[in-house]
This record gives C-alpha cells, sequence and structure tokens, in this order.
C-alpha cells in the first residue's frame, strides 16, 4: 500500500469530512485530487495547493547511487582527455563558485561537460567498439544522454536557480526521475556485460530494471513542493505534489514488463525457440519482473491505475497466481531439473508431480503469508496443511530416509504455527527440526565423499556448511525475543558473518579441488559475493529499523559485510580481514556515535586520540592490501614512495569523519589532516626516493619486485636524480602549514623572515638541480632570485614596519638579476655545449646545436622570470583591491555617523523637513537639497 503521507482520502475512509475546516474546503478546489491533468499545477491553483518551496534537494541519495557509477563508467570509456578536460572545467566552476560567481559556476560546469563529452565521442570509439554504426551511434546517444543528466543533477544543487527558475527546477526533477532509471539499467547492464560475459545479459538488465524501478518509481514527494499542504484533507498529498506523472509511471511499467525480455530476444533471436529452457527464458523474463510490479503495487506503484483497494487486491491475487505458476514451472525446466538433477532421488515421471507440489506449494504458502491471507481459521488450517505436504514431498524428492519422514512432517507444522500464531516455541522446534534435517542430508549425501574442495576436506565444509545454515535459522526467532534477549540475536548475527566472509573468503582465494588425483578449477561466481554482500547489508538495516539490533551490532555487521567486496579486486588470502579491520577502525565516528554527533554529546578528545591511533594501526596492516591494489591497477609493483604516499593519504581521509563530526570547533586537528592528506599526495606526485629505513618489505613486496619480466617489458630506465623532489615537497608544506596558520609567521616578523628565506632556499635548489644542472654558476643566481621573490610575496601580503624601506630595493636586486642571468646561462650553455657535447661534430651540425641550446635554455630562464613577475603581479593586485575595499568601508562609515549628526543637532523644524533619501541614502534637506537628483531617486 501507498505509505499514510502519501496516501489519498480514497486510501484512507476513516478520516472524515467534518475534520477539514470549512477555510479549508472553501479555499480549495473540490475537484478529485486524482485528476488526470493534476500532475502540475495550473495557473488557477499554484498558489494555494501547490506552492513552490525553494530547498534542498532531499533526492541526492538516490540520483547518486544511479549516476555516480554510470559517471565512473564513462570517465573509464573516456579515458585520460575526458578526466583532464573535466577536472579542469570542474575546478574553474568551483573557483568560480567560492568568488560568489554562481551563474558562471553554473554555466562552467555545464560548458565542462560538453567539452567532455565531445571529447569523449573522440576518443571512446564506440563505432569501432561495437563493430556496427547503429549499436555505436546508439551508444553514443545513450553516453550523452547520461552525461545531459548528470548536468542537470548538478543544476538543481544551485539555490539561485531554484530562487529565479522554479519551474525549470521541478520540470529538471520530474526528468531526473522519469529518464535516470532508463539510462541507469542500461548504463549497469553494459558495464556488467563488459566484465561478465554476454550469456545472462536479459537476466542482468532484468534485476538492475527491478532495482530502479523500486527507487524511482515508487510514488515520491517533490522536493520542492511547499511542507505545508500535508494538513489538507487530513494529511493527504495532492498528485501533484508527486514527482512523477501517471505517463511516466506507465513509460516505467513497460520498460520494467517487456524491455528485458526485447533485449534477450534481439540478442538470442536464433536460439530462442531450440530448446524447453530457452522458452522458460522467455517466459521468465517476462513474469518475474511482472510478480515484482505486483509486489510493488504494495507500496503504491499501481496508483496511476486505480485507487479503489479492493481492486488493487485483486488484480494482485489473481495476476500474481498465474505469474507465480509460470514462473515456478520455468524454474523447475531451467534451475532445478537442470542443476539440481542429480540430487532428486525420484525415478520420472513421479519426479516431475513431486517437484511441482513441492514448488508450487511452497510458492503458495509463501504468497499467502506476504498478503496476509491466512488469518481466519480456516485459511490457518489450509495453511497448516500446505506446509506440511511441501516439507514432507521435498524429504522424499531429496531422498530422505523413510524412517525419519515424521521429522519434516512435524517441522512444517510448528512453523505454520509460528507463522499463523507467531509463537516462539514452535519456531525454536521448527529450528531444532530442521537443523537435524539438515545434518541428515549433509550426511547422507556428502560426507563419504573423499574431495579437498577450497584448500579444505568435504568433512570441515560440511561442518561450516551446517553450522551456517543453523545460525541463519535461529535468527528469525531471535529477533522477535523480548529486548532484553537481544543481545542473542546480536550474537547469532555477527557470528553468521564471520562464518559467511570465512567461506567466501575460502572459495575465492582456493578456487579448485582435488579429487582422486585430478585437479580441476572451480569457480565461486562473483555475483554470489555481490549477492550475499547486499543481502546482509539489506537485512542489517531491517533489523536496525525494527530496533532488533543496537547500533554497535549495526556498526560491526556492515563493516563484515562491506569487508568482502575487495576480493572481487584483489587475490590476497587476508584481504578480508584487514579490509574489516579497516573498516571498524575508519566508521564508528559516522555509524557508531552517529547520534551523538548530532547533539551536544561529541566524543571525548582521548577517544579522538585512540581512534587516530587505531586508524594508523589499521592502515599499517593494510599496507600488504594497499600494494597488491596498486599493483593490480598500474600493472607493476609501485615504488616505495607510491605506497608510502597512498598509506599517509588513506590515513588523513580515514579520519576525515572523526574531525568532521566530533572535533569541527577545532581548527588544529582541520590544519593538522589537511597537511597530512597533502604530505600523502605529494608523495604520490612527486614519488621522492625513500630511505631503506622507510620502507617495507614483506615476502609479496620482495617477490614482486624481483619479477625478471620488468627489464624484458620495460627495458631499462634511464637513472634520473630524484632527490630535488624533497625540496619541493618541503616548500609545499611549509606553505601550507604558514596558509593554514600552524606556522604563526603573521604575528612574528622574526619567523616570517625565516620562512621566506627557506621557501626560496627550497625552490632555488629545486629549480637549479631539476632544470639547470649543467650551468653550476647559475646555481647560485637563481637561489637568491627565489630568494628575493619569496621575501617580496610574503612581505608584501604581511607587511612589516621596514617593508616600506626594503621591499623596492628587493624588487631592484630581483629585476636587476634577470638580464645577468639571462646573459650568463647563455654563455656559460654556449661553452659547456662547445666543449663536452659537439666537439666531433661539423661546423654547421656545432652551430645549430649550440643555437637551439642556448635559445631553449634561455626560454627556460624567461618562463621562469615571466611565472615569478605574475605571481608578483597578482600579489599586488590582491592588496590594492583590499586597500579600495577597507577605504569604501571607512568612507561609509565616515558619512554615517556624520549624517546622524546632523539629523541629531537640527532644529524642530529642520527635523520635520529632513528625510533619508531611498536611492543614495544621504540625509535630503529642503534648504540644502540632496546630493543627485531628486528626480531620479523617487522624490
Amino acid at each position: 500500500m501507498i505509505p499514510p503521507e502519501l496516501q489519498s482520502r480514497s486510501f484512507r475512509p476513516y478520516i472524515a469530512a467534518s475534520i477539514i475546516s470549512p477555510s479549508s474546503s472553501s479555499s480549495y478546489p473540490t475537484a478529485s485530487p486524482y485528476s488526470p491533468n493534476s500532475n502540475f499545477p495550473s495557473s488557477s491553483t499554484s498558489s494555494s495547493r501547490s506552492r513552490f518551496s525553494a530547498s534542498f534537494f532531499a533526492h541526492n541519495t538516490r540520483i547518486a547511487l544511479a549516476l555516480a557509477p554510470c559517471a565512473a563508467f564513462l570517465l573509464d570509456l573516456g579515458g585520460a582527455p575526458v578526466v583532464i578536460i573535466l577536472t579542469l572545467g570542474l575546478m574553474i566552476a568551483y573557483i568560480l563558485d567560492s568568488v560568489n560567481f554562481k551563474s558562471g559556476a553554473f554555466f562552467g560546469v555545464w560548458a565542462s561537460l560538453i567539452t567532455a563529452q565531445i571529447a569523449f565521442y573522440f576518443s571512446s570509439s564506440l563505432i569501432f567498439t561495437f563493430n556496427s554504426i547503429p549499436l555505436g551511434l546508439l551508444a553514443a546517444f545513450l553516453c550523452a544522454q547520461t552525461n545531459f543528466l548528470i548536468g542537470a543533477w548538478a543544476s538543481l544543487q544551485f539555490k539561485w536557480i531554484q530562487l529565479e527558475n522554479p519551474t525549470i527546477v521541478l520540470a529538471l526533477e520530474r526528468l531526473l526521475f522519469a529518464c535516470v532509471p532508463f539510462v541507469a539499467s542500461s548504463i549497469f547492464t553494459w558495464a556488467t556485460i563488459s566484465a561478465v560475459g554476454m550469456q545472462n545479459a536479459a537476466y542482468y538488465l532484468m534485476v538492475f530494471n527491478c532495482v530502479f524501478y523500486w527507487m524511482f518509481a515508487i510514488p515520491r514527494v517533490s522536493s520542492f513542493r511547499s511542507k505545508q499542504e500535508v494538513k489538507y484533507h487530513g494529511g493527504e498529498v495532492p498528485d501533484d505534489n508527486f514527482i512523477l506523472s501517471p505517463l511516466e509511471c506507465c513509460l516505467h511499467t513497460l520498460n520494467l514488463l517487456f524491455f528485458p525480455l526485447v533485449f534477450h530476444v534481439a540478442s538470442h533471436y536464433s536460439v530462442i525457440f531450440s530448446s524447453a529452457a530457452s522458452v522458460c527464458d522467455l517466459l521468465l523474463l517476462f513474469f518475474i519482473p511482472f510478480l515484482f510490479q505486483l509486489y510493488a503495487s504494495t507500496r503504491g506503484a499501481l496508483w496511476w491505475v486505480t485507487k479503489n483497494v479492493n481492486q488493487l487486491h485483486s488484480i494482485r491475487v489473481v495476476n500474481g497466481a498465474v505469474a507465480l505458476i509460470v514462473v515456478v514451472i520455468c524454474l523447475e525446466v531451467r534451475v532445478v531439473f537442470h542443476s539440481f538433477g542429480r540430487y532428486i532421488q525420484v525415478p520420472p515421471p513421479l519426479n516431475y508431480l513431486l517437484v511441482t507440489v513441492t514448488m508450487l506449494g511452497g510458492a503458495a504458502g509463501a504468497g499467502v503469508s506476504a498478503l496476509g491471507m491466512n488469518s481466519d481459521a480456516f485459511s490457518y488450517w489450509a495453511f497448516t496443511a500446505l506446509t506440511v505436504t511441501v516439507s514432507s514431498v521435498g524429504a522424499i524428492v531429496v531422498g530422505f530416509p523413510v524412517l525419519f519422514l515424521p521429522l519434516p512432517a512435524i517441522a512444517g507444522f510448528e512453523f505454520a504455527r509460528f507463522v499463523t500464531k507467531k509463537s516462539l516455541s514452535s519456531y525454536f522446534s521448527f529450528v531444532v527440526l530442521g537443523s537435524l534435517i539438515v545434518t541428515l542430508f549433509v550426511l547422507h549425501n556428502f560426507w563419504d565423499l573423499n574431495i579437498w574442495m577450497a584448500g579444505m576436506s568435504l568433512k570441515s565444509f560440511c561442518k561450516l556448511i551446517i553450522a551456517h545454515v543453523v545460525l541463519a535459522m535461529s535468527v528469525p526467532g531471535l529477533a522477535l525475543l523480548p529486548p532484553k534477549l537481544h543481545f542473542l540475536a546480536e550474537i547469532c548475527l555477527i557470528s553468521h558473518a564471520l562464518l559467511l566472509c570465512h567461506i567466501e573468503n575460502r572459495f575465492f582465494n582456493y578456487p579448485g579441488y582435488y579429487y582422486h588425483g585430478m585437479e580441476e578449477d572451480v569457480m565461486y561466481p562473483s555475483y554470489m559475493v555481490i549477492l550475499t554482500t547486499f543481502v546482509g547489508l539489506a537485512l542489517v538495516r531491517r533489523l536496525s529499523v525494527d530496533r532488533r539490533i543496537g547500533p554497535k551490532t549495526v556498526w560491526i555487521l556492515t563493516c563484515l559485510y562491506s569487508s568482502k567486496l575487495p576480493m572481487l579486486f584483489i587475490s590476497s588470502k587476508p584481504v578480508v580481514w584487514v579490509t574489516a579491520v579497516l573498516l571498524l577502525a575508519v566508521t564508528p565516528p559516522m555509524l557508531l556515535y552517529k547520534e551523538k554527533s548530532r547533539t551536544g554529546s561529541k566524543m571525548k578528545p582521548w577517544k579522538g586520540y585512540v581512534h587516530g591511533g587505531v586508524v594508523i594501526l589499521s592502515i599499517w596492516l593494510f599496507r600488504e592490501t594497499i600494494f597488491e591494489a596498486l599493483q593490480w591497477w598500474n600493472g607493476r609493483a609501485p615504488s616505495d614512495a607510491l605506497l608510502l604516499g597512498f598509506c599517509i593519504a588513506m590515513t588523513g581521509l580515514a579520519c576525515v569523519p572523526i574531525v568532521a563530526l566530533h572535533f569541527s570547533h577545532v581548527l588544529l586537528a582541520k590544519r593538522c589532516l589537511v597537511l597530512v592528506v597533502a604530505t600523502g599526495l605529494l608523495f604520490i606526485l612527486m614519488q621522492p626516493p625513500i630511505p631503506l629505513a622507510w620502507t617495507y618489505r614483506s615476502d609479496i613486496i620482495s617477490a614482486a619486485r624481483q619479477s625478471s619480466d620488468d627489464i624484458s617489458i620495460y627495458g631499462f630506465l634511464a637513472s634520473k636524480p630524484t632527490w630535488p623532489s624533497w625540496l619541493l615537497i618541503v616548500a609545499i608544506l611549509l606553505t601550507l602549514a604558514a596558509v593554514t596558520s600552524i606556522i604563526p609567521i603573521k604575528y612574528v616578523v622574526e619567523l616570517r623572515t625565516f620562512f621566506s628565506i627557506a621557501i626560496g632556499i627550497a625552490l632555488g635548489v629545486y629549480i637549479s638541480a631539476e632544470y639547470f644542472l649543467q650551468a653550476v654558476v647559475l646555481h647560485a643566481l637563481i637561489v637568491v632570485t627565489m630568494v628575493c621573490a619569496s621575501v617580496f610575496v610574503v612581505f608584501t601580503h604581511f607587511p612589516s614596519a621596514s617593508s616600506t624601506k626594503l621591499l623596492p630595493w628587493i624588487f631592484a636586486l630581483l629585476v636587476a638579476l634577470f638580464p645577468v642571468t639571462y646573459l650568463l646561462e647563455g654563455q656559460l650553455r654556449f661553452k659547456s655545449i662547445l666543449g663536452d657535447e659537439v666537439g666531433n661534430l661539423a661546423e654547421e651540425d656545432r652551430k645549430l646545436s649550440t643555437l637551439l641550446a642556448v635559445e631553449g635554455a634561455r626560454t627556460s630562464l624567461l618562463g621562469l622570470y615571466a611565472a615569478i613577475f605574475m605571481l608578483i603581479a597578482l600579489e599586488i593586485k590582491f592588496e590594492l583591491a583590499s586597500l579600495m575595499r577597507e577605504k569604501s568601508l571607512e568612507r561609509g562609515g565616515i558619512r554615517h555617523s556624520q549624517s546622524n549628526q546632523r539629523y541629531k543637532f537640527c532644529s524642530t523644524n529642520e527635523v520635520h523637513a529632513a528625510k533619508t533619501c531611498l536611492c543614495c541614502a544621504n540625509l535630503y534637506n529642503q534648504e540644502n537639497g540632496c546630493r543627485g537628483s531628486l528626480d531620479a531617486c523617487g522624490w
């Protein structure tokens, strides 16, 4: 059913008409709020029923889950050109937004997206990738549509657009909800096919269609409608407050039901009727989404079909029964007999009858229970008889000993009693009997097999499976216990998650099994890891919402389930456990202390230090995983500096939640965090030489760096001195420390002097060693030049008492050094080239080489001085603008005080004749007049 806040009065007959006040009923039209033409308010009702309210876009998370992976996939297709263009464009837009040029930032975002899309067309080569012009053009259109939707989403973040163009904002929100499901499901399917192949592509599309249908097609209230309308008609929200209209909902339904089927027919048209399994694929691709649509109708997905509750119930029951029969029969043919036929111990044709009875009976019982149709006495006994029959017949199908057949029958009876009567004793009886049945089945079929699987014997694996099943069956009953005993359910859930992580980790890291000396590869499917992860997270969220588990358990379970995902990319054996430790160290501020961060109770300082230490320790344990991830990304072993830089940067980023949520008032913590992250990024970009004492050499890292293929593939790399990069790193970090006031150069003149000289020396030595290595005599001049430039910039920004006397001389020295260094550099480079490199060449070649070397060196020096003088010009312009702003503020303050004094000491007649000009804010008097034109001022 539709949630109460979204229901119409037809859904809630218990709301009397007398509740509505006469004023309310007379102020609003009496037409049905579900009129087909009420998707957007008309001009007559826009002021009352659908007032626009500029606010934060409430569906950002929903849109981000759909469009952010699509954007990442398109960036991967476009490559470096698209990434560079988009990064530069968004940086420019961010700068424009930071200086309050909002419209410029808006157009900057759109210009970046358009330019990146043009670059994408030239760099992706979609037509050659698909080897088909129609498919290439269709893919290009899909990418362009995705890019446009990203731009529309970005446009909704600008508040000024909401204020100036409210109708455009409503249209963009409606456009996003109408188009994102089509685009996102297609891009997600495209990416999945690229990773795992085309064989089951239609099923991938079906799953993604169902996910995005649930996210966007369920009725949602617009973020930009006035929230005051909830008081109308006893809390009813009008139809025109929903984001989507009936037309878009109908298109979403058609896409859900038919698009996977049409896609399968188009991609497998030559074999769609070749076998019974192929026909079952066609039926499953239609009726599984149809069943999902019927279930979604309980959340209001079919509000555009009818508003009558009885009609909706009839639609669900009749169509659901037909669809359930078709799906169960198709699953028998496609899955049960195809993959598990060896476990069916009944000969044909009796096996088909018993399997059909088991599956149809189980599906019917699940449907009846989900719809709540087992409340009266007759339905109770019918449901009980059905459950006993299904459990008994299922035991016969799998070859359960006849002597123990009463066990599954009693288990079915206890389960039916639990479902209908909510009897906990019946459920725990079902758990005991069910555990015994599973144990007997495993012992009967697998215990005596001499097979090694996933690095362990089959007997050990059977023990893990039995324990896993028992824990899973115990959770529902333990969750229904009184709140004082919820810790039992929490312990059971954590144990189940740990066991699941262990089993899947073994399957992924030991993908072989051994049977009588024969070895074959068995791959645990990747989609199972993804499926169990997201099902576990959904279960955790549901139990948390129902207050069945506490926040600590939610924190631990979320970290454990999420730690399985790195297995898909990294083959390290301990990757699951080190990821779990890292997540447990990073996420407490977001999960464990989430409620405290919203109130005045913040994390205490000693807890912050402890969490920081735990984060550092977890990053240190995570170092080999970072190494393998970088090796997987780059295709070769990363350098020590790259590994250390990622460790430092991840440490800083991992501490961001602690500082942002609990120590946002501590400026020193924010500044230190910026410094740590900047240090890591500089190590990543510059990759300076690391001393051996700072490196870590494990067996995995040593083995990866001793590969004999590096030289044969990459050849011998020319050695280049990399120690100057340390100087640049020191200079940048000192500058950041000064900007963030960690080094208080603003208040201590001596510290300011040492700081500027140190920055100049570091930059001068770096530039000399990196770009002017041959000309040794020039090193001193370049260092002096950089010291002068640094002192001039620093003392211009933070002047001292003697700045006006010394800065002109420093600038004059800087100007004088330019021609001297320019001429001297050319002569020295000329002599060096003649003496060392071109002594054996012909006369013409010698002259040409000399001229080219001199011109190149002088061009480099000219670029250096141009950058220095440009920086000085920008600093002077900034200071002049600051001075002019201060002067204008002072003038305004003096003028305001003078006008107040004049009004205060005038006579009584002058007071009555004096007025304030609305245009220029000056005092107007009939005798003196206004400084400007009175007509222009509006007097």
